[in-house]
């Protein structure tokens, strides 16, 4: 069973910590996901297996952890994986897939201190305005001026319920508009065939983000999911990079 943290705005959030060898490897994962998903549980077990220490959690609203999905925003999942971090000593390399490589890319921006790499998976960086928003018809708008919230179809599940706060919320977290440095090694993989987030995403992110030590691998054929083997493999190689860089 998981542990449990308090978070100082009063969510509870399910946690797994295993301990080794800093720095710990942090996995933040994506929209709607949760700390049981294939990439998580593989990157437990890889981090283990080298002694290394490893954090896996859950936000709020998702998988284990307290509240309802619909009422959580970019910034309260933010202030969850903050709060996550304060159960490690010292600065960690994140692994942010997909939504979580937004939040990694917010918490590397505004504290810097307590991130010493930084590895995404398929990162989708302001996702609520440029994907969400940008693609919704003039009904749908209004449909979510007007109710507050519109379903959208998955293809993993029920319909994405998105609400005007989730959409509000996330220009206050925009990451490509202003700065973006990243003073510590970054990795960032993703794959030809994503469906969820393209490949021009993740080369606007290679070209906004400043940093002297930043490279994007493209995988061809890798889906959203970025899952496989030899997927799973090269997010291996990628955390393995960034602590040789670290030192």
């Amino acid at each position: 069973m998981a542990d449990v943290l308090d978070t100082p705005q009063g969510r509870r959030i399910a946690y797994d910590l295993s301990a080794g060898h800093a720095p710990t490897l942090v996995f933040l994962g994506g929209f709607r996901s949760d700390k049981e998903g294939t990439k998580a549980l593989w990157l437990q077990d890889w981090a283990r297996a080298r002694g290394r220490a490893f954090l896996r959690f859950d936000y709020s609203g998702h998988g284990s952890s307290s509240g309802a999905f619909e009422d959580g925003c970019i910034g309260d999942w933010v202030e969850d994986a903050c709060a996550a971090l304060g159960l490690v000593a010292g600065p960690c390399v994140l692994v942010g897939s997909s939504m979580g490589g937004w939040i990694s890319l917010l918490i590397a921006r505004e504290r810097p201190e307590r991130v010493a790499g930084l590895v995404t998976i398929a990162a989708a960086p302001d996702f609520t305005e440029d994907a969400m928003w940008a693609g919704f018809s003039a009904a749908q708008r209004d449909e979510l001026r007007r109710a507050g919230q519109v379903a959208l179809p998955s293809d993993y599940g029920d319909p994405y319920i998105i609400t005007q706060r989730l959409i509000d919320e996330g220009r206050q977290r925009l990451v490509l508009r202003d700065p973006l440095p990243l003073r510590l090694p970054v990795r960032f993989l993703q794959g030809t065939a994503d469906e969820d987030v393209s490949v021009d995403t993740a080369l606007r992110l290679l070209d906004h983000a400043e940093g002297p030590d930043i490279r994007l691998s493209l995988v061809k054929g890798a889906d959203h999911r970025f899952s496989d083997p030899d997927c799973l493999a090269l997010i291996g190689q990628a955390v393995d990079d960034v602590l040789s860089r670290i030192g």
